[in-house]
């Protein structure tokens, strides 16, 4: 019974870990190039790097293990892009 539980729990994580690795990365196609360095951060080509890599092995790898290293490390990236970098460009463009 546990294990069915721990499993269901498990997958349930994993999907809302997937939805906000790929919420990140659509978001980030979605903004202008030029905002980046604007708001002194990283340019829009490594932040597409990071937050697309990280849905990709969320897609691929965190099936079996969502807290394993790669699938910590890209839910990390995906929230500091989220929480820290589009709120800058927000701001700046105006636009939602």
């Amino acid at each position: 019974m546990f294990d069915t539980i721990q499993g269901l729990l498990v997958f349930g994580l994993w999907g809302v870990m997937l939805v906000v690795k790929a919420f990140a990365f659509i978001d980030c196609l979605r903004r202008p190039q030029q905002a980046f360095p604007a708001i002194g951060r990283q340019n829009k080509v490594l932040w597409l790097a990071l937050t697309g890599a990280s849905a990709v092995t969320g897609l691929l790898l965190n099936y079996v293990s969502p807290f394993g290293i790669v699938g910590l490390a890209g839910i990390v990236v995906s929230l500091i892009y989220l929480f820290d970098v589009r709120p800058k460009i927000l701001e700046i463009t105006g636009r939602r």
